[in-house]
């Protein structure tokens, strides 16, 4: 039996479906930059192209769990946008546990290795984030998505910044400084969607309450 007769739930349906090819194709792309940065990151030495790298792994595993959720009730669906807040939330601490390490050993990373390799991920970043235009505004699942893919362009555009700087200034600071503005940047993020997400559960549970066991 169909969900319903009409044409907003067809239009729905069919919505929904062309998400679900497009998580799968932003999926894939963020898969490929984590392999290509995080070697990369490692070879040049950069805390800002590891945090990168890891950003692109977090970001596929939360296309993921999407792609899991995706039709589920509004419930499940904003327990997925909490788990995704929560792991960005770790990524952003993870990076400044990164930036100390760095600062206290000074080191300096090769400018070349992350021009090139920041210009690639931005160029990655920029054709997520016109995929997933359609839906900024959606659920806290779908927003989380979204969320996820501007920081990325926002980091990416960090990241060559820092290039520049290294190599004007030949030290590491500038690559240590945006790495840190990574790490606000994700946890400001990863708190948005935990309060759209938290809200969500609210309404689910004024809409079908769970039931207590006696």
């Amino acid at each position: 039996m169909p969900c319903c007769s009409n044409d907003t739930c067809a239009s729905n349906v069919a919505a929904t479906g062309h998400y679900r090819v497009v998580l799968w194709i932003v999926l894939a792309i963020n898969a490929a930059m984590f392999a290509i940065e995080i070697i990369a990151g490692l070879a040049a030495g950069s805390a800002a192209l590891q945090a990168d790298a890891l950003d692109f792994f977090a970001d596929a595993a939360n296309y993921g769990i999407s792609l899991f959720v995706l039709g589920m009730t509004l419930r499940w669906r904003s327990v997925a946008a909490l788990v995704k807040g929560a792991s960005m939330g770790l990524f952003g601490l993870w990076v400044i546990a990164s930036v100390i390490w760095h600062v206290l050993h000074g080191t300096v990373p090769a400018w070349g290795a992350m021009g090139a390799v920041g210009v690639a991920a931005l160029l990655a970043n920029g054709v997520c984030l016109t995929l997933l235009y359609a839906w900024r505004d959606g659920d806290a699942n779908m927003r989380s998505v979204w969320i996820c893919s501007r920081n990325d362009v926002i980091a990416n555009l960090a990241v060559l910044g820092a290039a520049l700087g290294v190599f004007g200034t030949g030290t590491g600071w500038p690559d240590i400084i945006v790495a840190a503005v990574m790490a606000i940047l994700a946890i400001q993020g990863a708190a948005t969607i935990i309060r759209h997400a938290l809200s969500e559960q609210r309404e689910a549970r004024k809409v079908n309450p769970v039931p207590i066991l006696r």
